[in-house]
């Protein structure tokens, strides 16, 4: 067989685009087995329903035990289709959630999928990952396939899942296999769900490929085939990275509009009118989860390693890191305007979650913020729609009910949810709208 093909079943070719079967064929498709899915979070969870709906015994693996209960409770953030998901599928027989690692013998795939953040050097925090995949090939067994999708360094399902089955006595390829496959979830994000998104596959090996194929293809629109897992880290860290890059474009063109007189969301508007060559991004107050702020920082901290640099994915990252110290100056100079100083005043921030339809706080710029905001001697308050309590400026804060009961010396808009009543702030003067799209409050002053 030629070295390029990869797949007589599904006539795969290196760089091909898999389109999945649908409806009753898709789950009358040979059986895939049992998958176990290591981490329940943000990407996990969705996963392990997106293949229950498949028609795919899934067993839900989390060391946390507050984190299953709540998975077993439906208290979880998530769509609203895949909490309905949730509840046809909690109690059914094919799905058990447990934190026995001892589980994963019985599934056919694993996959892994934890968080990996960055620390506050802005260095790779692979404790999770590292772990995850460590249990996971201390309780391999022959004839399964493996595979990460946690976002992560080139090389990194070489060394913590090829290698160290090697040490075990597996041969990758002949007796296990190791794949990878970068997740490709929006958290609240109705548009672009698990089902309609293409998903990138990384493998060495005609079955190898054809496995890991037979799994994404249950919760995917279409699989697309990279030769390598080497091929698929590089690809995800691409992806976050052209996001960074260009949020960062996106907020300096905002301030050198502001300079000019110009409000920059019509004048993006009007550029993403062109049908080539544009794609448009917006700007905002910072960048949080655990994506565009911190995947770009795992290729830097790899060409550190090998003496060398990437100054534009530098620059953009610098960039980014200190936009919420911006946002603070801006708040000074709001408050400067009108007579008063940031020592002492009352500022009120509407949106805590790092994105509007979450309730997620990982790396949101309203931490920094308000953190910052009361270092400078600032009476800082939340309020929130999705997010109840916040651990900030070293305590617990719980999200005002009724914002509009209280006196403010300014009100800065972060992030606005779907369902947020922000009525009550027509009409005021003293609003700093930091997602640039209040359009309804007329006095508004932006970034």
């Amino acid at each position: 067989m030629p070295l390029n093909t990869l797949s007589a079943s599904h006539g795969l070719h290196l760089g091909a685009t898999f389109e999945p079967l649908s409806g009753e064929t898709a789950l009358e498709a040979e059986d895939v087995g049992a998958v176990a899915v290591v981490g329940l979070g943000y990407v996990g969870l969705p996963t392990a329903l997106g293949l229950l709906a498949a028609g795919t015994e899934v067993i839900g693996i989390d060391v946390s035990a507050e984190r299953l209960a709540d998975v077993r409770a439906g208290a979880v953030d998530l769509l609203p289709s895949d909490l309905e998901r949730l509840e046809r599928f909690n109690g059914d027989p094919r799905f058990t959630v447990t934190d026995d690692p001892a589980a994963l013998a019985r599934a056919r795939t694993v996959l892994v999928c934890v968080p990996t953040p960055v620390d506050r050097h802005l260095a790779p925090d692979l404790r999770a990952l590292t772990a995850a995949a460590s249990t996971v090939v201390e309780h391999a067994v022959a004839g399964q396939l493996l595979m990460l999708t946690s976002t992560t360094y080139v090389g990194t399902t070489r060394d913590l899942l090829e290698e160290p089955l090697a040490k075990r006595g597996f041969t990758v390829g002949e007796d296990i296999f190791v794949a990878f496959s970068p997740e490709r979830i929006d958290p609240g994000n109705a548009k672009h769900t698990q089902d309609t998104t293409p998903r990138v596959v990384g493998g060495a090996g005609r079955e190898t490929i054809d496995r890991a194929v037979s799994v994404m293809e249950r919760t995917s629109s279409s699989v697309y085939v990279l030769p390598s897992p080497e091929a698929a880290e590089m690809t995800k860290l691409w992806e976050n990275t052209f996001r960074a890059v260009n949020i960062a474009l996106a907020n300096e063109f905002a301030d050198n509009c502001r300079v000019l007189g110009l409000d920059p969301i019509p004048v993006i508007e009007a550029a993403a009118t062109k049908p080539f060559g544009f794609m448009p991004f917006y700007p905002g107050p910072g960048v949080g989860g655990h994506c565009i702020p911190c995947d770009p920082h795992y290729l830097l901290w790899q060409l550190r390693a090998e003496r060398s640099t990437s100054p534009l994915v530098e620059a953009a990252m610098h960039a980014i890191a200190g936009r919420p110290g911006q946002v603070v100056r801006r708040v000074r100079e709001a408050l400067g305007d009108r007579g008063k100083p940031l020592d002492g005043a009352r500022v009120l921030i509407v949106g805590m979650a790092y994105k509007p339809a979450v309730a997620d706080l990982r790396e949101s710029p309203a931490l920094e913020i308000f953190d910052e905001l009361v270092r400078e001697g600032a009476r800082v308050r939340f309020t929130d729609s999705m997010v109840r309590a916040a651990l900030v400026a070293g305590e617990i804060q719980e999200s005002l009910i009724s914002p509009q009961d209280h006196e403010w010396d300014l009100v800065l808009v972060h992030t606005v949810h779907p369902n947020a009543d922000l009525t009550w702030l027509e009409g005021r003067d003293d609003v700093l709208d930091a997602t640039y799209r209040l359009d309804s409050v007329g006095a508004r002053e932006t970034l």
